[in-house]
């Protein structure tokens, strides 16, 4: 139980917690020391050869912060820190802009390009990385995620005491969402319509797929707002959250979201310093009873979709911020 994890003997480093690993049970004695099951653990693995880098150079550490070492006894059910070797990433250069904070909560409006949580190739580059480290709260932790391509609004939780209450609200559909995108303005297309379908994400496959003989799991309300041109400004209203579901739904209905690099066609890998044409969808708005304070919120994004009154600057420009 986590009352029984002693504390980390390590700082966070740019906004990451430390890896926490325990060690699992041997009743066959196949680990005589601690360098022989962490070489077991990692074989085959990228991060082998990093791991005996982090052992050889003291950067592993037990309980009370006592350096470990390849030849230290194993000891099941003991606990090691480590930070991984972080590679270099492409400073995202756009800001994080706070829309509401109090001592419980805190919604911020993410730009395009910046991942919320750490994950792959995306580490201190995030906005839970960097938020952790701009506004000083080491323990802030996301209710909910927005995928790396879109903007707008996310929630996360201040206090480590609150994050289920506030993580339950979208658990439970508790929140009301509300979407901008621009897509194509295909006449034919009657909005507006519900669309349901059940959509399953594979980790480590970009794309998510739609299983037409399987229960709807995703919903989605799509309205078309106005029309300029050739281009649609839909308002999407998501009843569930699954991954990227608005993005499927809108490319379903034959109306994929200008910029979307996995649909209907998976890109090829952009240079990640590129920040021209970002994905034209943005979570315009929040709407909820907060459930530590009874605060009933009703948050809006500060960004919009640029390519909406500059479609050349949005195709063209990589140093202005997206979404301004």
């Amino acid at each position: 139980m986590k009352r029984n994890i002693p504390p980390a003997p390590l700082p966070q480093v740019s906004g990451i917690d430390p890896v926490r690993l325990r060690l699992p049970p041997d009743p066959e004695g196949m680990w005589p020391d601690l360098g022989s099951y962490l070489t077991a653990r990692y074989a085959g693995t990228r991060g082998a050869e990093s791991m005996a880098r982090l052992l050889r150079d003291g950067r592993v550490l037990g309980a009370g912060g006592r350096v470990l070492r390849p030849e230290d006894p194993y000891e099941a059910g003991g606990f090691l820190w480590f930070h991984r070797d972080m590679p270099t990433e492409p400073v995202v250069p756009f800001p994080i802009r706070v829309v509401h904070r109090d001592t419980h909560l805190l919604v911020v409006d993410k730009p395009h390009f910046l991942a919320t949580t750490p994950r792959g190739s995306h580490v201190t580059q995030t906005a839970l990385a960097r938020l952790r480290e701009e506004l000083d709260l080491p323990e802030l932790s996301p209710a909910h995620r927005l995928d790396r391509m879109t903007a707008g609004l996310v929630m996360f939780s201040i206090r480590p005491e609150d994050r289920g209450a506030y993580q339950s609200l979208f658990e439970l559909r508790k929140v009301a969402k509300e979407y901008e995108a621009l897509a194509p303005h295909d006449p034919s297309v009657e909005l507006p319509r519900t669309v349901r379908s059940h959509i399953e994400k594979v980790r480590g496959v970009m794309a998510a797929v739609e299983l037409p003989d399987m229960e709807p799991n995703a919903e989605s309300r799509v309205e078309l707002v106005a029309v300029r041109g050739d281009l649609g400004h839909y308002r999407l209203t998501p009843h569930t959250g699954r991954t990227h579901q608005l993005r499927v739904h809108m490319n379903r209905l034959g109306l994929p979201i200008l910029g979307d690099p996995v649909y209907p066609v998976v890109a090829a890998a952009a240079d990640p310093a590129d920040y021209r044409r970002p994905l034209q969808l943005l979570a315009r708005k929040l709407e909820f009873t907060d459930p530590v304070t009874g605060t009933a919120h009703r948050l809006e994004s500060g960004l919009s979709l640029r390519a909406w009154d500059d479609r050349a600057g949005w195709e063209s420009d990589p140093g202005a911020a997206p979404g301004t």
